[in-house]
């Protein structure tokens, strides 16, 4: 027994319109550190910490919202996350001590990004899209979250700049309502009972396959390394910027243009997936961004500079989301995608947490970012290293295992 296959147009544009939302309000995270810390007379510290519980409850937290989707449906999940997205950011604009900030913009927004963002929304795609084209459909998913970081970072900044980062916080709380008639479009109906007939397996004894086999550890060992490098720079580059004497308006821009050139980064390679080796577009990523933060240290830092780095960053932003889901769902199937997902998330959420919160820590200790730059620098390399062994064959499986 089958559900009907939902029409790909809608799940593409329902997918990639809250993406867009949720990916973009987080992307521009960064452009708050400093408005709120000179506000509340807090540290960077504080506010870095509450940006790694963050990471931390958006990974753990999307196993769960992984588990239910794959059972129930996004609908339910995604819905559920809009509301606790707008709790979250009204809760962030009223905060007035460390700890209250960091369980509003930690854990509560946190809690909504593993309702609203990918693995939710690839496991919808997995379900409706097919084999050929998934990771090509996973590429246009990834690039509406770039999408949303350009549009969105300098909307954000203008609100900031005109209304006031509180009242910027609240009306990004009315623009978080609308993901959840945007989830309607992606309900399944029949879900539950066609995912029971065709499951082959139990959450339990998918997950011991999984954690199991080689090339999932590696996958999760390389996107561990994705999150450091990605939040570090997207929290701390504002602030790194401004401390080089470079206008606020540089950091928006540069944002901004990591999001753009990263629709471009992602659905390449989501398309090349459909035609190279997965394992090898990782790699590259990975090495690639190693060197290109080399040479961005490297020159003379001038608004040009960081407008070049941030365009090639921007390529390989998220573009190695699309190539690690798909590799995901071609070892293991789909019937448990968003939860396994899930786990991958995890683990570069943990790589997000130390990567946002030694930014700060070794800021407010040493008075500069150096350490976690050459830090992100050696990461890049271990996770090309680690990604070129990584085995893309479905797995065999001597029987099915009774569910």
């Amino acid at each position: 027994m089958h559900a009907p296959a939902l029409p790909l147009a809608r799940v593409l544009a329902c997918g990639a319109a809250i993406v867009t939302l949720s990916m973009g309000i987080r992307h521009g995270f960064g452009l708050w550190l400093q408005p709120i810390t000179q506000a509340q007379d807090w540290g960077r510290a504080d506010f870095a910490f509450a940006m790694a519980v963050q990471n931390l409850a958006w990974g753990f937290f999307g196993i769960f919202a992984g588990m239910i989707a794959d059972r129930f449906g996004a609908f339910r999940v995604i819905a559920a996350g809009a509301l606790l997205y707008a709790a979250g950011l009204l809760g962030m604009a009223g905060s007035t001590s460390p700890w209250a900030f960091a369980l509003f913009t930690g854990v509560i927004i946190g809690m909504a990004q593993a309702a609203t963002t990918y693995a939710v929304i690839y496991g919808v795609i997995g379900r409706n899209v097919s084999a050929e084209r998934r990771s090509w459909a996973m590429g246009i998913a990834a690039a509406a979250g770039s999408f949303g970081q350009f549009l969105m970072v300098p909307v954000e900044g203008l609100l900031i700049n005109f209304a006031g980062w509180q009242n910027a916080l609240l009306i990004l709380a009315a623009a978080a309502l609308l993901m959840a008639p945007l989830a309607w479009g992606l309900r399944e109906p029949g879900l539950a009972s066609a995912a029971a007939a065709r499951r082959e397996q139990t959450i339990g004894q998918a997950l011991r396959e999984a954690f199991g086999y080689r090339s999932f550890q590696l996958l999760m060992s390389g996107y561990f390394v994705c999150g450091f490098q990605v939040v570090f720079i997207g929290v701390h580059m504002p602030s790194y910027l401004k401390d080089a004497g470079l206008s606020p308006q540089v950091a928006s821009y540069a944002l901004a243009l990591i999001g753009l050139f990263n629709v471009l980064g992602t659905y390449a390679a989501g398309a090349l997936g459909q035609k190279l080796a997965k394992r090898k577009i990782l790699a590259f990523i990975y090495f690639a961004r190693s060197v290109a933060i080399v040479l961005f240290l490297l020159a003379p830092l001038t608004p040009w500079s960081v407008y070049i780095f941030s365009a090639v960053m921007g390529l390989l932003w998220l573009s190695t989301v699309p190539p690690t889901n798909a590799v995901v769902a071609q070892i293991f199937g789909v019937a448990h995608l968003s939860m396994l997902s899930g786990f991958i998330f995890l683990s570069h959420q943990i790589g997000s947490f130390l990567g946002v919160w030694l930014g700060g820590f070794l800021y407010d200790r040493t008075g500069s970012y150096d350490e976690v730059w050459y830090l992100a620098i050696a990461l890049g390399v271990f996770a090309a290293v680690v990604n070129l062994p990584v085995r893309e064959s479905a797995i065999t499986r001597s029987q099915p295992q009774a569910a």
